[in-house]
């Protein structure tokens, strides 16, 4: 939100209900929450349908929003955090039956647009087979401060918990990731460097502004 995340107003605008405010909500961080759901769930049109509910629930939590502050995308990512929680939990409770069901026809390979989508479901499907060794906590930090970006102080922000929490959960993160690697899993050493890349640009930032 670089536009209206410095507007004072704007807030206040979301708070009230303004559709317009809403719309520029929604235009300025709608691919960002997309793709964090998709990295939350690896599967595209899941994250499509949390996207549709993580604004439903945002006009409906919009009044919890604060008057002051920046960018509203950490507190958006942390709706989008709760969404997918919700999902998983549905989703286990359906499993049995789910499994139950007869595979889905495979899709014809007619679009480039399609198969690129598939590709990418894959190599999050793979990404998520290597973290689902990992706490949900982990995971979720990692997909806020490595994937989507986020300082520490705006992933505190996402999921309600103090920063030293967010330092402490991707440290952890990190080095059990690195006995994954030690296991020959190929998939997380682009992880790993990414995180360590991404711990060691805070600490120099944090360095810079002491």
């Amino acid at each position: 939100m670089a536009e209206h995340g410095m507007d004072p107003g704007f807030r206040t605008r979301v708070r009230s209900g303004e559709q317009s405010a809403f719309a520029v909500l929604f235009e300025e961080c709608g691919r960002a929450v997309y793709n964090h759901c998709f990295r939350l769930t690896g599967d595209w049109a899941v994250a499509e349908d949390c996207v549709s509910l993580v604004f439903l629930e945002a006009w409906r939590l919009r009044a919890k929003i604060d008057a002051e502050g920046g960018s509203l995308l950490p507190w958006l990512l942390g709706v989008a955090t709760n969404v997918v929680r919700r999902h998983w939990r549905v989703a286990r409770r359906h499993r049995a039956v789910l499994e139950q069901m007869p595979p889905p026809a495979s899709l014809p390979d007619f679009a480039e647009e399609l198969a690129s989508r598939l590709d990418d479901q894959e190599r999050i499907a793979e990404l998520r087979r290597v973290l689902s060794a990992l706490p949900r906590a982990d995971r979720e930090v990692l997909a806020l401060c490595v994937w989507s970006g986020l300082d520490y102080a705006a992933a505190a922000e996402a999921l309600g918990v103090p920063v030293g929490t967010v330092r402490s959960r991707l440290s952890r993160a990190r080095a059990r990731l690195e006995k994954l690697v030690d296991r020959n899993l190929v998939t997380n050493r682009e992880l790993v460097r990414t995180a360590g890349q991404r711990e060691g640009d805070d600490q120099s930032a944090e360095g810079e502004t002491r």
